[in-house]
């Protein structure tokens, strides 16, 4: 049984990984969509792909780091659609990999805005909604970097460590207002991270996923449609999801 079917889900990053795994499996389980990204082609084409399996899909091209524009399109979506009952915060990157004292400033605005401030953009302009109407859902995309740091994986790992702690926080600020609150924090998964990463360095990011089987997007998005259809009373705050050849940010079991 579906708890999510008929239900409203809203995804940010939904045009690639994670988030455009979890649109395809909440489709599949009957869920109408809003599905935001920045590409307005991969948006409309999965919109496309979407909706003969009977489901809603509308579509905004939405730059998390953008308040205002965060803000339009969630007026814009309650307004002529309705609240979500799912939100899904996926959109999220890294960029760069280097020592803190020789890393890019550049990378670390990016990965901040992204992964930290985008979240907030998107749970401040959505969050009155749910908790106006009693009831509502709210997954974040952490990592396990947001549980233990690695080498050279500094501002990425501290923008993880502050989705987990505003997970958390939402949580407790959530408490008697029918709105839950989840994290999934996955450990490798081979999506376009590592190509975006290492700014379309196709080598370099072969070799993160070298020698082991990763998770895919699909094995997150199956984690996160358990969570959403437990039931009311049920909530998971925190999940961490590995391969099973992963067994911390040190150790991965790599045959090569």
């Amino acid at each position: 049984m579906s708890r999510i079917a008929g239900k409203l889900a809203l995804i940010t990053g939904a045009s690639s990984g994670i988030g455009l795994a979890c649109a395809r499996r909440f489709a599949a389980e009957g869920a109408h969509l809003a599905l935001w990204a920045r590409r307005r082609d991969r948006l409309e084409a999965l919109a496309d792909e979407l909706r003969p399996t009977g489901v809603r899909a509308h579509v905004a091209v939405v730059d998390v780091r953008d308040r205002a524009a965060v803000d339009a399109a969630a007026a814009a979506l309650v307004r002529e659609v309705g609240t979500p009952d799912l939100l899904v915060n996926s959109a999220g990157l890294a960029a760069g990999m280097a020592k803190l004292h020789e890393g890019d400033p550049a990378d670390w605005d990016l990965m901040l805005d992204t992964n930290v401030k985008g979240l907030l953009h998107v749970s401040r302009a959505l969050l009155p909604h749910m908790v106006a109407r009693g009831t509502g859902h709210v997954v974040n995309l952490g990592s396990t970097a947001g549980h233990q740091v690695y080498p050279q994986g500094n501002v990425y790992s501290a923008s993880k460590f502050a989705v987990r702690a505003i997970n958390e926080g939402m949580n407790v600020d959530l408490a008697g207002t029918g709105v839950k609150v989840s994290s999934v924090d996955p450990g490798y998964v081979r999506t376009e991270f590592a190509h975006i990463r290492f700014k379309g360095d196709e080598a370099r990011a072969a070799k993160v996923y070298e020698g082991f089987r990763p998770l895919g997007p699909e094995d997150v998005a199956d984690a996160i449609a358990y969570i959403a259809n437990l039931p009311d009373h049920v909530n998971i705050l925190e999940l961490r999801l590995l391969p099973a050849a992963q067994r911390n940010q040190y150790v991965v079991e790599r045959k090569v």
